[in-house]
């Protein structure tokens, strides 16, 4: 069995677990085994519903009145006693804040280890073979398990999509009431950033300068493209260090990492500092005066030229479609 985290707050779903359960789901069918899902909560969850459409065999429900907010403490001691009843091959997790808080203290306590922040896995005759970026992305380092079962793995986001998450199953939910010790923090309020800040994560279609926009006065062209596609902007570091955008916008191995459906690059060169935060893009779009440029190494469409005549009638044509 692979045990696969659901995370939400409240009842509602972050979406990264999603691309949690594509991942299970692959290496379920590389293995030849069953998925669950297992939600933490204070009560009866009425996601577990909604998760219960995707093609897994159990959708379980660990049930505590200590598990509404989350503690790292409530979490670990809930996920031992699924683990230790269920007895999983695999506990696969999208690499989220909460996921780098708790799983490590969970891995521990079963004298297990974590491969985190993977980019990708490949089978090698039934031993799986895990992927991780280091250096701040300049290499690439293959990883594999050794020791026995149960195998904790988390992937990056935008390592696979959650629109690929195989849907169709009748899943089971199970309740398990499970006991939390002792919570030795008290949880404040989440952070909340500026309240301009913008979660590109969940972002469909994204424009994003680099330096080829020249000034913080050209980015109002760039707003105009994203504007006509409903799209968000973005930026690559040199323009968030200038503070043309806030860093929120920020693309890249020190800013956000996303997997929109289409990618827009204009003006970005394809340092490899940018292009693991957006790589994963459905489809890339590169336009730069240099055809040498790296972005064009992975754009699915590139122009080479001036990102100021192509904006304009990218503007202009994509008005023409939308009438």
């Amino acid at each position: 069995m692979i045990l696969v985290f659901i995370e939400h707050k409240d009842c509602v779903l972050n979406k990264t677990s999603l691309e949690a359960i594509t991942a299970a789901q692959s290496i379920g069918k590389d293995l030849e085994l069953k998925v669950s899902a297992v939600i933490p909560c204070d009560k009866d969850c009425g996601l577990a519903q909604e998760i219960s459409n995707y093609d897994l065999e159990k959708v379980i429900v660990a049930k505590n009145e200590k598990l509404g907010i989350y503690t790292p403490d409530g979490y670990t001691d809930a996920w031992e006693q699924v683990i230790k009843a269920t007895n999983p091959n695999h506990v696969i997790m999208a690499h989220t804040y909460q996921v780098r808080d708790f799983a490590p203290k969970l891995a521990a306590r079963l004298d297990k280890e974590v491969v985190g922040d993977c980019i990708r896995y490949r089978n090698e005759g039934g031993k799986l073979v895990f992927t991780r970026r280091i250096f701040l992305g300049k290499l690439d380092a293959d990883v594999t398990i050794e020791g026995d079962a149960p195998y904790f793995v988390t992937f990056q986001s935008g390592a696979f999509r959650g629109d690929n998450a195989e849907k169709g199953g009748n899943a089971q939910i199970e309740t398990m009431e499970v006991e939390v010790g002792e919570i030795r923090m008290k949880p404040e309020a989440p952070f909340q950033e500026a309240k301009a800040s913008v979660d590109l994560t969940k972002s469909e279609i994204i424009v994003a300068v680099g330096r080829g926009i020249k000034s913080q006065e050209n980015i109002e062209k760039a707003q105009e493209l994203a504007d006509a596609l409903g799209a968000d902007l973005a930026a690559s570091r040199p323009i968030c260090d200038a503070e043309w955008l806030p860093i929120d916008r920020q693309i890249g191995s020190s800013g956000q990492t996303v997997a929109p459906k289409v990618y827009i690059a204009l003006g970005i060169s394809g340092a490899i500092q940018h292009i693991v935060g957006m790589k994963n893009a459905g489809t890339i779009i590169a336009i730069n005066k240099d055809a040498e440029a790296p972005i064009f190494d992975i754009a699915d469409y590139g122009i080479v030229g001036d990102i100021f005549d192509a904006i304009p009638i990218l503007v202009e044509e994509i008005k023409k479609v939308k009438g």
